[in-house]
């Protein structure tokens, strides 16, 4: 299973929000660029990017801190927020974004998904952001009707290349993944899911790692490895060799189940 950091752009910077609320962001640092270079010098093999101010605009906002990451690090860079129309996809992609995300337009105009989805094969993913079970759109300042496993098995029919599933009310609080939750959707659908949200510690991801043959492909971490609560290289060693022998003893994790 692949960990993978995250860099959430808000005016420039790398911040967190705390349940998706943008007047409860935290400032980590106004170098995000460095901050990838870091996670990527600690074995990361992908980073998370997310354009905050795009997502609540409708239109990619922080294209010059998203181009300074692609230029600092190696690995791929997949990257979400504000994309509405097939111009902003592909202004990423040139800019050598490997994989981009989609939000909004899947509950507005999954047409459109579909026809990115066959210009740029394995290329497109779909985040779910779910608000007690239903999709919040618009950099989450709305929620749908859209029940998030309805979406997802409409997604997978469409050729999206994986689902990220984010339970807001989790993001940010360092409360753990919302498991029942990703069971089910990955239950679902016969695609790839990433998990997003809570994730504070070794024994969070460990039981992430449990759901992998049901198709949990990946994890976001955000704010633990900002704060400390979680060593990204450990948890990078444990998670993807996912032997016992390489758990910590202090990692507080006793069961798969």
């Amino acid at each position: 299973m692949e960990v993978i950091p995250a860099i959430d752009l808000l005016d420039g910077k790398c911040v967190r929000l705390y349940q998706g609320d943008y007047a409860r962001a935290s400032q980590f640092s106004d170098r995000p660029a460095e901050v990838a270079r870091s996670w990527e010098q600690q074995g990361a093999t992908r980073i998370h990017v997310v354009d905050l101010d795009g997502a609540k605009q409708g239109k990619s906002v922080n294209l010059t801190a998203i181009k300074a990451i692609v230029r600092e690090v190696s690995i791929p860079i997949q990257v979400g927020g504000g994309l509405r129309d097939r111009t902003s996809v592909a202004r990423l992609l040139d800019l050598g974004v490997e994989r981009t995300i989609l939000g909004t337009i899947a509950v507005e105009q999954p047409d459109l998904v579909t026809e990115l989805c066959r210009e740029f094969p394995q290329q497109i993913l779909v985040g779910i952001d779910a608000r007690n079970g239903r999709v919040a759109t618009k950099g989450w300042l709305e929620t749908s009707e859209t029940e998030a496993t309805e979406l997802a098995q409409r997604m997978a029919k469409q050729g999206v290349a994986a689902i990220i599933y984010t339970d807001i009310q989790r993001d940010g609080t360092l409360s753990g993944p919302n498991l029942p939750a990703l069971r089910v959707l990955a239950e679902a659908i016969d695609i790839p899911v990433i998990a997003s949200g809570g994730v504070s510690s070794l024994s969070d991801l460990l039981s992430l790692l449990a759901l992998e043959p049901l198709g949990i492909e990946g994890a976001i971490v955000g704010r633990a490895i900002y704060t400390g609560d979680l060593d990204l290289k450990e948890a990078l060693q444990a998670v993807g060799n996912g032997r016992w022998q390489d758990i910590p003893p202090n990692s507080g994790f006793s069961s798969f189940a």
